[in-house]
Formats: structure tokens, sequence, C-alpha cells
């Protein structure tokens, strides 16, 4: 299952993410979300967990703690959404 961590403090690693997740069960990736010219990180980020029994357990566990002072947000990912393509005056699936 895959993820969706949000309202992530600045100074949080990849690491740092990883074992929090590996509390509830095994990590197949991580990926946190990082600005491409400055490499800040967004505050957002994504989990893959094969098992969707412990990707359950860590949305529970983690949604709403508390990770260097801020309240994390942790839900299960939506698909991503197709881009309409624009041509001319009109958009098109």
């Amino acid at each position: 299952m895959n993820i969706y961590i949000g309202q992530l403090p600045y100074s949080v690693t990849e690491e740092e993410l990883r074992e929090m997740f590996l509390q509830y069960g095994e990590v197949g990736s991580l990926k946190l979300i990082t600005d491409r010219h400055s490499g800040q990180s967004k505050g957002f980020g994504f989990v893959e967990m094969p098992n969707n029994t412990e990707a359950d357990q860590a949305i529970k566990g983690l949604n709403k703690s508390m990770v260097k002072g801020r309240e994390i947000k942790v839900n299960q990912s939506e698909e991503r959404r197709k881009k309409k393509k624009y041509r001319g005056r009109r958009y098109q699936d």
C-alpha cells in the first residue's frame, strides 16, 4: 500500500521516516519530496508498505502524531490523476 505523509517538519530525514514506519512492519520504499533547486524538503513524502495490514496499523498509529513539534498527517495515498492535455483553447483527455 502506498502511504502519504504530510505536514512534516522540513528537518525530518528519510532515515527518521523509515525508522518510524519500521515499527509497524516492512518498508518497501520511501520518498521524501524535495525542492529540485534547493534540495530542501517540501514537508511531505510517500512510503510503500507491501503488507496492507501493517500499512493500516501504521496509518492508525502515526496519523495526527507529533514529530519534532508538528502534528503529521498520514493516510493512504490516492491514485495520481492524469493531466489533461491542453490543445489550443480546449482541454482534452
